[in-house]
């Protein structure tokens, strides 16, 4: 019986460290949006993507890729008339974990590079088709927000991940 508790209690310690770390990847997440700047926002959060899944698992990061997009929207980094594109970036940053998860652990970049072109290719083709259908009268601005920036943060969000990562020798 003693035993068992001694399991119990190691399950709850572990289970508070992922959520006290998974809680600083949310603030870094939430605050990313306040920089005003794409680049630096999808860096950052995509880099919080490649941590949170190396270091709390795939279910915390998953909770991570719901936040950026609406704060984003809040701060008027992504114009309120593009909110129609922000299920489009939660599933691209969701697509983004899911394969990154299922390759990281042979090798750190035959996750990242597949991720983030599966990212980049899902948001731009599914924003294309909205673009021009839907959102006509603001296509470049959707465009622009849509297209290579997604390739380019990602990947530097896998940069940024990877050294942070190799700092606390975590890959």
């Amino acid at each position: 019986m003693e035993e068992q508790e001694d399991v119990l209690s190691i399950d709850k310690k572990l289970v508070a460290s992922k959520l006290f770390q998974a809680s600083i990847f949310l603030a870094i997440a939430i605050l990313a949006p306040y920089f005003g700047n794409q680049f630096i926002t999808g860096t950052f959060v995509n880099a919080m993507f490649f941590i949170a899944v190396v270091m709390v698992g795939i279910e915390y990061a998953f909770f991570l890729c719901l936040i950026p997009s609406l704060i984003s929207i809040y701060t008027g980094l992504l114009p309120l008339i593009l909110a129609p594109i922000i299920p489009f970036i939660m599933t691209g940053n969701a697509i983004l974990i899911l394969i990154f998860n299922k390759f990281y652990k042979k090798n750190f970049w035959l996750g990242a590079i597949p991720a983030s072109f599966a990212k980049f290719i899902f948001i731009w083709s599914l924003g294309m088709i909205l673009a021009t259908s839907v959102l006509k009268n603001i296509a470049p601005k959707v465009m622009l927000i849509i297209s290579w920036p997604q390739l380019v943060t990602a990947i530097a969000g896998a940069c940024m991940a990877y050294i942070f990562l190799k700092i606390i020798k975590k890959i």
